[in-house]
């Protein structure tokens, strides 16, 4: 029996392609959650949303007990949406929860042709709009790739409408989505090496950075709280510090010196976010390492955000994930300049011994700066040195991988003052002056 009678669907149809920038976006409320944080998250998933041109026209939370097996939610609340979306003239629907390649499939079955996407394809499509680097761009295309696998039946869907339901046409379907799948593992296969090459190069130089053996501090936190400002602030550096979720993806390391002279290498990381796609944080493991490699965590938390605590929480989760859990740890709490004295006191009491800061206004910047100085005084040692001149070539060494407070050049050769980082300290000791 013929498909003829189904409704039509053109997805070249300039209004079909209108409805698909137009959304309704779907919370969920689970027995363990209040009101306010199933509305949080849906906060949040506007904000990502926004960040890729969609208009959102409606958004709505729907309590479940469990989840359905078919459409995430119920049928009732089903077809609730989805006359919801139909009526405000949408053709997507975007669910804060993530959605199985099955689920999806019946959601644009059921609702005769709306679009279900969840949280995890948003913020790939805005790591795919931010990735500028090649590794961030090999990073972004894996985790695609590795996501657009187990929906391929889903893009086959299609043929449904338009075969009259002979066994021919179905095999050919079916082996046209065999081929794809395979095209698709040999583009995965190739990313991988590729990224695997990037990675290799990155390792080189991480290791050129060790040669001059500095201090290391990575700058990890939540998306968005400041963390490219910070760095800007310390600096006086240009990353792009945009008030947007995801503005950095690409490490970016910064040599910083230290009022007493000391100097480390300071690197800004990507933003993390709830429900992070476990395929984002697998590719980003090369970016991340940057975390997991350095002496030191400074953590960036948004003071402003009422989410501050659970943002925290976010970010030590994936740490822990990634292996840099144990790292010690300076936390910051920044934008104190939009907080009043009762969130101040209360963050203080949630963070003991975290620094109030404002990228901004510069509040907290001398504390911290002191805060560094605690720390990069485990690994060196201030020491008077004389270099005679046969032995030159110790002072470009010497240059390089410590901190220089005065020189001054003699008869016979060159009397220093240095912050020396303590791994160099046997090699130089010959040299120590009293």
């Amino acid at each position: 029996m013929s498909d003829s009678a189904a409704p039509s669907f053109n997805p070249y149809d300039p209004e079909t392609i209108a409805r698909s920038n137009r959304a309704i976006l779907v919370g969920l409320q689970r027995p363990d959650e209040t009101p306010e944080e199933a509305q949080t998250l849906l906060a949040e998933l506007h904000e990502l949303v926004s960040n890729l041109g969609v208009e959102i026209r409606d958004a709505v939370v729907a309590k479940i007990r469990e989840e359905n097996p078919r459409h995430l939610v119920g049928s009732g609340k089903m077809e609730e949406i989805a006359a919801l979306a139909r009526q405000r003239e949408c053709g997507l629907i975007i669910f804060d929860d993530a959605l199985s390649p099955a689920q999806q499939r019946n959601w644009e079955k059921d609702s005769k042709g709306l679009r279900a996407i969840d949280r995890q394809e948003i913020i790939l499509d805005i790591f795919v709009s931010r990735a500028k680097t090649k590794e961030a761009v090999l990073q972004v295309e894996l985790a695609r790739l590795q996501q657009q696998l187990p929906r391929l039946k889903r893009l086959w869907s299609h043929l449904d409408r338009q075969r009259g339901g002979g066994a021919m046409q179905r095999d050919a379907g079916e082996t046209q989505m065999e081929m794809d799948q395979r095209k698709i593992r040999d583009k995965i296969a190739k990313v991988r090496r590729d990224l695997a090459a990037v990675v290799a190069q990155r390792a080189t130089q991480r290791k050129q950075r060790h040669r001059i053996p500095l201090p290391t501090f990575s700058i990890v936190g939540y998306t968005n709280a400041g963390k490219s400002s910070l760095l800007n602030r310390l600096t006086g550096s240009d990353v792009l510090a945009e008030n947007k979720l995801f503005a950095t993806l690409d490490p970016t390391t910064r040599r910083l010196k230290l009022p007493s002279g000391r100097a480390i290498l300071l690197t800004d990381t990507v933003g993390f976010v709830r429900r992070l796609p476990h395929q984002l944080v697998e590719a980003f493991k090369a970016t991340l390492e940057e975390a997991v490699q350095a002496d030191f965590l400074v953590h960036v938390v948004d003071l402003s955000s009422p989410e501050r605590a659970k943002h925290a929480q976010t970010t030590l989760q994936v740490l822990m994930e990634i292996g840099a859990g144990e790292r010690p740890i300076i936390t910051l709490l920044n934008k104190a300049d939009l907080a009043d004295e009762a969130t101040r006191a209360e963050a203080l009491a949630t963070h003991p011994g975290a620094i109030l800061i404002s990228t901004r206004t510069g509040e907290g910047i001398t504390r911290l700066h002191e805060m560094l100085e605690q720390c990069t005084t485990e690994h060196d040692l201030k020491v008077t040195l004389f270099i005679p001149h046969e032995n030159y070539a110790l002072l470009s060494k010497l240059y390089a991988s410590a901190s220089i407070l005065s020189n001054k050049a003699e008869d016979n050769g060159v009397r220093l003052v240095a912050i020396l980082p303590k791994r160099l300290e046997d090699t130089f000791m010959p040299w120590v002056v009293r």
